[in-house]
């Protein structure tokens, strides 16, 4: 039998509720292999309109649809934390509440789980609302193999966020979502890799994110240097990395929160994604399975 899963979505006050009534029916009216209950969090007050959105999806769901409601903003790690704790099943699909899931997203993702995987995600395509199907938009291709991953995850993350299905108990046991702003997912995913999870990315564009004139924006400044500041301290302290790799992260990764927006657009672009004519049709998809890994040790 396959096995059961729970769709993970929290919003805020800030979410357009036409992008979040997108992101939800991409990922469960219009799925080959849909989950078995969507579970909402609400992160503080929203808006009239995006409550009137919530109980539309809610009432035409097909699938049970739980709305745990948080009395005030407490941010993406803790709304995510009491999420965990809000699904019924032990296998749980991330999804953002203004990206768009293609229709074969969970039917790739789900064999590996089922497989033995922990943490499995996925390539990302880009797109706007100028180009709502993504057709021209850049790749992100994240590093397949579970030693490539565990290499990349010592410089930068080596998951999509929106992208992933995993195991609450293997989430669990590194932790579970601490409170890091803008960090939360890499410091997260480092602490599973560290933890022993088995882990694989699926190479083929399974989901497509949003971007806007202020994503590359957002990327930089204060606030997020500080996170990365705080990010690379934990991850020596951790035993994660080395004083050299901490250093370089420091000079690279902060270096990179500072500098002007449209370098930081160019930077990103030419080392992070490629070109791409559209997403791969379901008839296209290659044999991921093998990219299931052993599962790896505790530490390095």
């Amino acid at each position: 039998m396959s096995t059961p899963f729970s769709l993970l979505l929290p919003v805020y006050g800030g979410d357009e509720p036409s992008h979040v009534e997108r992101a939800f029916r991409s990922t469960v009216e219009e799925q080959l292999r849909p989950p078995a209950e969507v579970v909402i969090v609400q992160d503080g007050k929203i808006t009239p309109g995006l409550a009137s959105a919530l109980d539309r999806l809610e009432s035409e769901s097909p699938v049970p649809v739980r709305r745990l409601r948080l009395s005030h903003n407490v941010g993406l790690a803790q709304a995510l934390q009491c999420g965990l704790s809000a699904c019924s099943y032990e296998v749980i699909a991330r999804m953002d509440a203004d990206d768009v899931s293609l229709p074969h997203r969970f039917a790739v993702q789900l064999p590996l789980i089922e497989a033995g995987a922990d943490l499995v995600g996925s390539a990302l395509v880009e797109f706007s609302d100028n180009d709502p199907d993504g057709s021209f938009g850049t790749l992100r291709v994240p590093p397949l193999e579970a030693d490539e991953i565990a290499r990349a995850a010592r410089l930068r993350s080596p998951f999509n966020h929106p992208s992933v299905v995993y195991r609450r108990s293997a989430v669990l046991e590194a932790g579970g979502y601490r409170e890091l702003p803008l960090l939360e997912d890499y410091w997260l995913f480092t602490r599973m890799i560290d933890a022993g999870a088995s882990v694989a990315n699926v190479p083929d564009a399974l989901v497509q994110y949003r971007v806007d004139s202020g994503s590359y924006q957002r990327r930089g400044g204060l606030r997020l240097l500080r996170s990365e500041v705080a990010l690379q301290r934990r991850l020596r302290a951790e035993g994660f990395t080395t004083t050299n790799q901490m250093l370089r992260n420091l000079t690279v990764r902060g270096g990179y929160r500072v500098i002007p927006v449209g370098i930081r657009r160019a930077l990103y672009r030419r080392t992070f994604t490629t070109p791409s004519e559209g997403s791969p049709s379901v008839d296209s998809l290659p044999v991921t399975h093998h990219r299931l890994l052993h599962r790896r040790g505790a530490r390095r």
